[in-house]
């Protein structure tokens, strides 16, 4: 049989499925509708396993493993589509269309914000970008600028969230749990470090450097060519601010080229990170859901049942609707045992009824999602 032959019968075959599956999703909507009628719930495990192992004895054993990803996959679009029906006016609908409604059409040049470190700290640096007139309230942790936003202290809050070389910050990702709060906005800012020390202070004498652990690991190839002992503090800037404050000559920190001025010191060594491609992503939090025109991006966080492919099976709805996941970090959710909570970020906008109808549908699986926000990065 010629190739063109056999692509001929494929075709007729083909053509045959898409009938065959537009006939099983309208029976799956009637179905829908029945246990809508019924409260009955969308998922049936005793009856999914009952079919794939009716289906897997009709074929022979080469063929069993992907008949049952076949209908594992049918029994997933099935369930995304009586989904569609049932979940139609969930709270997350009605709260992402109410601040769709409700936001303002500018983002705010004024408000007053939380930014973790001190004067010259890189989250200060962020903040200024985003807002033309901020009033910055500062704290040494980043858990005090979630209480901050929090308890309405202040409208927004800056916090890193990854830097291009070094990863995530974990610990901003830790306390995302324990608050409750959204993204507004995100930026990108070029990050460049410099080794800093007070006037007159020369590198030979240099023997301690205080910086951040995020600093420190993305001037880590820097610091394998000094002999010194090497200080974690809460931040760059109040690295800086050590420093400056500190009697002795023989220390140094690595901070911005902003503090230099800032905190009267000299730079002993300038463009220490391990690239020059040196970029922290900041999130603006907000008590409140604020959208803003032009949000393009859309974060969550998930846990999913511990059991195989069921990570597979969120993602797959995703890339179903072409949407683009940039972003996938998971953390250990306290006192269970190899269970995950799943950050994701993807390129998507809420005026898309298709993902507003698949974010409904995560809501309403038992395991829930948290809708993080819509936004834009600058």
């Amino acid at each position: 049989m010629e190739l063109n032959d056999i692509r001929a019968k494929i075709d007729a075959i083909d053509d045959e499925l898409v009938s065959l599956f537009a006939r099983r999703m309208d029976l799956a909507l009637e179905v829908a509708k029945y246990k809508r009628q019924n409260g009955t719930p969308v998922l049936n495990k005793s009856r999914e396993r009952e079919i794939i192992s009716r289906v897997t004895e009709q074929v022979p054993e080469s063929l069993q493993g992907y008949t049952k990803v076949l209908f594992s996959t049918l029994f997933d679009l099935s369930r995304s589509y009586q989904n569609g029906l049932l979940t139609e006016m969930s709270p997350l609908a009605t709260q992402i269309d109410q601040a769709l409604k409700n936001t303002n059409e500018q983002f705010p040049s004024k408000a007053i914000v939380a930014c973790q470190g001190v004067e010259g700290a890189y989250s200060q640096i962020a903040c200024d970008k985003l807002f033309s007139l901020p009033s910055i309230m500062y704290f040494h942790r980043f858990d005090g600028v979630f209480r901050a936003v929090d308890k309405g202290l202040c409208r927004y809050g800056i916090l890193p969230i990854e830097n291009s070389s070094y990863g995530s910050v974990i610990e901003v990702y830790d306390l995302m749990k324990q608050y409750s709060f959204h993204i507004v906005r995100s930026i990108k800012l070029h990050v460049q470090h410099v080794l800093l020390a007070k006037p007159g202070s020369e590198m030979s004498q240099i023997s301690e450097v205080f910086s951040h652990e995020q600093a420190i690991g993305q001037c880590s190839e820097f610091l394998k060519s000094l002999d010194v002992k090497v200080t974690i503090c809460e931040n760059t800037a109040m690295a800086a601010k050590i420093v400056a404050e500190s009697d002795r000559m023989d220390v140094a920190a690595i901070s911005s080229p902003s503090c230099r001025e800032l905190y009267d010191l000299a730079v002993l060594s300038d463009s220490i990170q391990n690239t020059d491609g040196n970029f922290t992503r900041f999130i603006c939090i907000s008590k409140e859901l604020e959208i803003y025109p032009g949000a393009n991006r859309v974060s969550l966080m998930l846990s999913v049942p511990h059991r195989p492919g069921a990570l597979y099976e969120v993602i797959a709805k995703f890339s179903a609707l072409g949407v683009n996941l940039t972003k996938l970090e998971s953390r250990p959710i306290p006192g269970k045992d190899f269970e995950f909570l799943f950050y994701l970020d993807l390129e998507a906008s809420v005026y898309s009824e298709e993902l507003i109808r698949l974010l409904c549908e995560l809501s309403s699986a038992p395991e829930g999602i948290v809708f993080l926000g819509s936004y834009s990065e600058i």
